[in-house]
């Protein structure tokens, strides 16, 4: 099941939220939480439910060993911890990876006939999201950043939680950790998950599905007949599409966190106003960013131990941030390409980028972060590599096809929009929005937050009631389109659902 389904918007939602304040106790609301969030996950592949159950008993099992331990006892305490993490690493590494290690050790000639694929297996949606979950706890439990959590139910809530199980953003324990126990339901809040989540499910539907069937488009017309042109648009709306698709989840899993009272940390930050890769990737997904800084690259040293040992903790972790994300050699190298770049920043780059003009430097950014896509998005390394070398006209027929041509000027309203979109514009004009007295008697300041300026209690009234009355229009027209759009559709996973 994903929220960008007809049966998700007008089935499980509405039920999930009845069934969830129909209970006044937070603690069986965590009941509620726990048993619909196993039925949101297990709806197409109710097996991969035990594998999850598993992971979440382990852990809980084994946290309070850690606990009892890592004051008196810290070597056995750190025994039961890499025990912990080994047994959810090898959950991971075997669905995920076992198949990819044994198809490369067939190339071995000796090892073709002696070993063969896993056959049927399958992975597990959103494995290595909730794996990292769960590892954060018994790691920050050892670090003593949070305390053992008793209750199996609410630990199973925090794994579990349908708004950020499948595609994140991964939630560290200790971010939601009080949130389990005692969490304040209001109806601003519930307002502006509302909100959030229809933004994000228009920036989905609307604007990445449009991207992904115009990538798809370009990348098969590109095959047929290459062009220079139809390569770029390839690069381009696949740059679009991956950024709408997964912000736009982001922001349907932190709207629909703040109905049942959770607050997400936010996961993207304008990523594409970048002007270096350093900036990009503090802007790009910043939860699994900040994942590996804080449970990798820093335990190795981060940079406290000279620039060479810096370069290697470097090196580790997108070698493993490419491994994360698939079984497939194109990620590895994706996130090799990215490493490379991060080194050569912190060694010269960064110092040279700060010389030259903003829109220079954002141009560098968005080059380099669109040729990274293309690695991304090319499991098959020659269509990859044929692709890369059209976007500098090697080995193309033409610049630009007739058919491509027009079919560039059809979707350039979409390439215009997409663009404008993924910048603080639309934010700084809706916040603008927010402010504008309607009412004509007085002012407000902030951020659609009430701060009455010598404006008498029955103007701001009037004002609140017509800025409630725009913005539940606004929010219920995007969700009529949208569902207008799911209606003539077909199914249309989220990108990151496969990693």
């Amino acid at each position: 099941m994903v929220f960008s389904s007809l049966l998700f918007l007008f089935a499980y939602l509405p039920v999930t939220l009845a069934l969830y304040y129909l209970i006044p106790n937070t603690r069986y609301r965590n009941w509620v939480l726990f048993i619909v969030s196993l039925l949101f996950y297990g709806w197409g592949e109710p097996l991969y439910i035990l594998v999850m159950l598993a992971s979440i008993t382990e852990a809980y099992v084994f946290g309070f060993f850690i606990a009892r331990h890592r004051d008196a006892n810290p070597g056995r305490a750190r025994l039961y911890l890499v025990l912990s993490l080994g047994m959810n690493l090898a959950a991971l590494l075997f669905f995920k990876y076992a198949n990819f290690f044994i198809e490369n050790l067939r190339l071995i000639p000796f090892l073709t006939d002696v070993i063969a694929p896993v056959e049927g297996l399958k992975l597990p949606i959103g494995i290595s999201f909730y794996t990292f979950q769960i590892m954060s706890y018994t790691i920050d439990l050892y670090r003593r950043q949070t305390d053992v959590q008793k209750n199996f139910v609410a630990f199973g809530t925090y794994v579990t939680l349908f708004p950020q199980l499948i595609a994140g953003p991964i939630v560290r324990y200790r971010d939601v950790d009080d949130q389990l126990m005692t969490r304040t339901e209001t109806f601003d809040l519930f307002a502006s998950g509302v909100r959030r989540f229809t933004v994000g499910l228009s920036k989905k539907v609307l604007l990445g599905d449009a991207a992904a069937a115009c990538y798809e488009y370009f990348k098969a017309s590109d095959a047929f007949a290459d062009s220079t042109a139809g390569a770029w648009m390839v690069m381009i709306f696949y740059t679009l599409h991956i950024y709408y698709d997964f912000s736009g989840y982001s922001d349907m899993a932190i709207g629909l966190g703040r109905m049942i009272g959770f607050r997400f940390l936010e996961n993207f930050d304008y990523p594409y106003i970048a002007e270096s890769i350093t900036e990009f990737w503090r802007r790009w997904h910043m939860s699994l960013g900040t994942w590996f800084k804080e449970y990798v690259y820093i335990p190795l040293g981060g940079n406290r131990a000279g620039k060479w040992k810096q370069y290697r903790n470097i090196a580790v972790v997108w070698l493993l941030t490419g491994f994360w994300h698939g079984a497939n050699w194109n990620y590895i190298l994706w996130g090799v390409y990215f490493g490379l770049i991060l080194m050569a920043e912190k060694t010269f780059l960064l110092g040279v980028l700060k010389k030259l003009p903003a829109f220079v430097r954002h141009l560098y950014a968005l080059l380099l972060i669109g040729f990274g896509w293309i690695i991304f998005s090319f499991t098959d390394a020659s269509a990859g590599l044929s692709c890369f070398a059209s976007l500098f006209g090697i080995g193309t027929g033409t610049f630009c096809t007739p058919t491509v041509g027009y079919q560039i000027v059809r979707a350039l309203p979409l390439l215009i929009i997409g663009a404008v979109g993924a910048t603080p514009l639309p934010k700084k004009l809706w916040d603008k929005f927010c402010t504008v007295d309607w009412t004509g008697i007085g002012a407000i300041r902030g951020n659609g937050i009430e701060e009455p300026i010598r404006m008498e209690k029955s103007a701001l009234s009037v004002r609140g009631k017509i800025f409630a009355v725009l913005t539940t229009a606004g929010t219920l027209g995007l969700l009529t389109v949208c569902t207008a759009y799911l209606v003539d559709s077909t199914f249309s996973p989220f990108l990151y659902f496969i990693f």
